[in-house]
């Protein structure tokens, strides 16, 4: 089984279309004010944005290979972060951002601790 999309609500479809957007997520349908879908830049997921209340209850996590690098580009763009990148005791290093409906975002790299931490359950699927 591999995961094909996200989809999130946002009151505003034109604010998360241009967030996301700059984000670096790839439009790929624009049937708004009711439903917006991306492409994400890296492998064959995508997200997804449909109007309705947003905010406070959902958290997606993008991995970038570069996360300093990535979030430094971003600010540049006009992106705000509310933290990071910084290094947390899970072995990830994460930088957290919010959308225009109050979604959070957390931005990561966790190299080989993403799908292998030294906690792993043994019974687990292993890549």
């Amino acid at each position: 089984m591999r995961m094909n999309q996200v989809t999130i609500a946002l009151p505003d479809l034109d604010a998360g279309w241009d967030f996301y957007s700059k984000l670096g997520l790839t439009p790929i349908v624009d049937a708004r004010p009711h439903y917006a879908r991306f492409a994400c830049p890296d492998g064959d997921s995508t997200f997804s944005l449909h109007q309705g209340e947003g905010g406070g209850g959902t958290t997606v996590y993008f991995e970038c290979d570069e996360l300093d690098e990535t979030v430094d580009a971003l600010a540049v763009g006009g992106i705000a972060f509310a933290s990071g990148p910084e290094d947390k005791r899970w072995l990830w290093r994460e930088a957290e951002l919010y959308d225009p409906g109050g979604n959070r975002l957390v931005l990561y790299f966790a190299g080989p601790n993403r799908m292998t931490p030294p906690w792993r359950v043994a019974s687990g699927p292993q890549r």
